[in-house]
């Protein structure tokens, strides 16, 4: 664990380095049509951290009703973590629901998970146990590859330099803030109060108050 938690550090320190001097593209930082407030994520399947503040993005989004969009940035040293990418990108295609419960129950065994010989064991048993059958070849057309792909292009282009990276974005009503990055996940319900209610409710009080003056 702690040796995985290190190797998640020295990437992050070095993903930052080449990263530094391009220009960031945020532009996707934004809810899906409809919703006012939703979280935006990238994660690594095999980092610790992810593992960790999984639940707690899952019980935020279940808690209040908000979508939780998710990407994937596995991180090279991770011997596994882009081959379960890949493999809950083809839950995805049975559904979305069932490629998110996948994602979480890796986490969930993250620790038992060692080897990409044990990935595809958990991988099968949990395939069995939901009645999917996990093909010999998961992904023969590359597809599945290209999108993971796509993901970390984007996560480049963003700046993304650490897992887990997470913002809470808003459609920016009420002169809320566009996104928000969560730096401290202890405050991550305080911080999606505070979106919810700058867009459920127009514009903040300290606008409202300068507008009355006028």
């Amino acid at each position: 664990m702690l040796r995985n938690i290190l190797l998640s550090f020295t990437a992050a320190v070095v993903l930052l380095g080449s990263q530094s001097s391009r220009a960031q593209d945020m532009s996707i930082l934004k809810p899906p049509a409809g919703a006012h407030v939703a979280l935006f994520e990238f994660a690594d399947l095999e980092c610790p951290m992810c593992a960790q503040q999984n639940p707690v993005l899952k019980g935020a989004a279940a808690k209040y009703g908000i979508p939780w969009i998710r990407h994937d940035f596995p991180l090279p040293m991770h011997a596994w973590s882009f081959q379960a990418a890949v493999n809950a990108r083809w839950f995805d295609t049975k559904s979305k629901t069932l490629g998110d419960e996948y994602r979480d129950a890796v986490f969930a065994n993250q620790p038992s998970i060692e080897t990409k010989d044990d990935l595809r064991a958990f991988t099968d048993k949990f395939a069995q146990q939901h009645g999917t059958p996990l093909p010999f070849a998961i992904d023969p057309q590359g597809k599945l590859t290209d999108a993971v792909k796509a993901d970390g292009s984007l996560a480049e282009r963003m700046g993304v330099h650490q897992t887990p990276t997470v913002w809470i974005v808003t459609d920016r009503a009420g002169g809320a803030a566009p996104y928000t990055e969560v730096h401290d996940f202890s405050r991550l319900y305080t911080m999606i109060d505070e979106a919810i209610a700058q867009t459920s409710h127009g514009a903040p009080a300290h606008v409202a108050a300068a507008k009355a003056k006028k």
